[in-house]
Order: C-alpha cells, then sequence, then structure tokens
C-alpha cells in the first residue's frame, strides 16, 4: 500500500477506528500515565503466518503522535514464525498504550487473510488458474482486506460496483432473462468495459456465449457440469467458478480448466493471525 493510498483513503478510515475507540479519552491509561514518559514495547509473532499490513500497523501510532518511531524486522509477505519478534515500537507510552489495540485489530486481521490466501494459492501452484478475492469483506475494511489477499498471493477482483460489470442471478431476473441482460449491460457500459455474467446452468451459459458475454462465471455448479462448462466455452470467453469455495474443497475445482477461482471465504473466513504487543517498558 503506497503513500498516496494511506494518505487518501487509509488514514480516513484508520481515525473512524480510533474515534471509535477513543470518544473522549482513554481513561484506563491516563489514570496511570498522566504525563509524557518515553517508552518501548515489542511487537511478538504467537503463531506461524504470513506478515501483512505493517505498514497499517504503524500509520495507527503515527496519527496519535507523528515521532514515534519503528523497528521492524521483516517485510508484508514475510513467513512469520510463532515467538519471533516482529518489531519494536517507541515513543510516548500513553500512545503506544491508546493505538494498541486498534492497531493489532488491523494487523491480525490482515495477517490472518494473508496466510489463509497463501495456503490457497499454493494449492493452484502449477495449474493455469488464478485464485480471485471478492466483495464478501468487511464494511470500511475493503481496502485492507484486498490489500492482504493480494500480499498472500491472491488477485484482487473488482474493487467495487463501479469498477466493472458483473450480473448476477437477480440481476438476471430483473432484466427478463440472460440475453436482456447482457444486452442492456452492453447499451449501457462504456465500451472499455468487460461483461462477466453469472450462470447456473449449461443452458444459461449457451445464452450467455451466444449473447457474447466477455466472462462467465460458473456458479455452484457440478464439477461435471463446469469441465463441459469449459470445453462449450473453448475460449470464446474467460471462465471463472465459485460457490463456497474453501481450502477444503478447491482441489476438486483445479484440473476443470477455468481460468479463476473465486472465493469468498478468503476474506469473510480467515481466522486472524495471532501477535501481541509485549514488554512495554520505559526508556
Amino acid at each position: 500500500m503506497n503513500n498516496i493510498t494511506m494518505k487518501m483513503i487509509a488514514d480516513e478510515l484508520i481515525l473512524s477506528a480510533l474515534k471509535e475507540d477513543i470518544t473522549s479519552e482513554d481513561i484506563t491509561t491516563n489514570s496511570v500515565m498522566p504525563s509524557y514518559s518515553l517508552g518501548a514495547v515489542d511487537l511478538i509473532c504467537k503463531e506461524d503466518g504470513v506478515l501483512a499490513g505493517i505498514d497499517v500497523f504503524k500509520r495507527v501510532f503515527e496519527l496519535l503522535d507523528n515521532t514515534t518511531e519503528f523497528e521492524i524486522y521483516f517485510n508484508d509477505g514475510d513467513e512469520i514464525k510463532k515467538g519471533e519478534k516482529v518489531g519494536v515500537i517507541k515513543g510516548d507510552i500513553r500512545v503506544l498504550l491508546s493505538g494498541e489495540r486498534v492497531a493489532l485489530n488491523y494487523l491480525q486481521r490482515m495477517c490472518g487473510i494473508a496466510t489463509y490466501t497463501r495456503s490457497i494459492a499454493k494449492l493452484l501452484q502449477g495449474s493455469k488458474t488464478k485464485l480471485l478475492d471478492t466483495r464478501k469483506t468487511t464494511p470500511n475494511m475493503r481496502i485492507f482486506e484486498k490489500y492482504a489477499v493480494k500480499v498472500g498471493g491472491g488477485n484482487n477482483h473488482r474493487y467495487n460496483l463501479s469498477d466493472g460489470i458483473l450480473l448476477k442471478d437477480n440481476h438476471i431476473g430483473a432484466a427478463g432473462g440472460v440475453k436482456e441482460a447482457i444486452k442492456m449491460a452492453k447499451e449501457y457500459a462504456p465500451f472499455v468495459r468487460k461483461i462477466e455474467i453469472e450462470v447456473e446452468s449449461l443452458d444459461m451459459l449457451k445464452e450467455a456465449l451466444e449473447a457474447g458475454a466477455d466472462i462467465i462465471m460458473l456458479d455452484n455448479m457440478s464439477v461435471e457440469d463446469m469441465k463441459e462448462a469449459v470445453k462449450m466455452v473453448d475460449g470464446k470467453a474467460e471462465t471463472e467458478c465459485s460457490g463456497n469455495v474453501t481450502k477444503e474443497n478447491i482441489e476438486r475445482l483445479i484440473n476443470i480448466g477455468v481460468d479463476y477461482i473465486s472465493s469468498g471465504a478468503l476474506t469473510h473466513s480467515a481466522p486472524i493471525l495471532d501477535l501481541s504487543l509485549k514488554n512495554l517498558h520505559a526508556i
């Protein structure tokens, strides 16, 4: 995540999270630390995983006090092990205490997504299929969660509703059918936009191909039907499969031959990676 993105988008979200946690003051910290004192605290990894979001973690403390200093020993994308010291944070002890939970909430969530994503991406190594995330993200966390997917070795599907056309079952229902939905999308959307449509049967697939869809999502279809669908498409469109894809069941999809596999589980079901701030002391 570059500095421009951080300042334009992430800062506002991080500040909102801090305001949620500190509506007027940190009563506990102010009661035990009434004035400035310089201190340091260790960032410790408590289980094996992939680091993601260290700049977001740092930014929490910087927004509270831009004189906070960091010694970080790993980069995003690095594998970290249980018991390792990821870094040291130095600054006003009041800032270290008040920013701790928000900073860890971001870091643990992002590391968890990167770790889970990498475990699935490794299963796809050697195949033509790319792993995609979805819009099934935590409200106001999308920029962080999709970044973590990329760190873990996955790829981002469209960022939001303004970013691409994806005609799903209810859009098709609203339009009156597959062909009608594609026709209306082509008439409305700029010619530079690809049109993706979700199909649930081989009959719907045939209609989508005849109507000229650019990408066809095979949703919750059987493995046998998906293999037949790839043969029917025969390079006339890109193919994506989806439908409750997890680490436990993705292997059955690897040899189907689709271009993409999308998984909402990357962001909605990844467990956090346990990290903590320990050994706070004055210096």
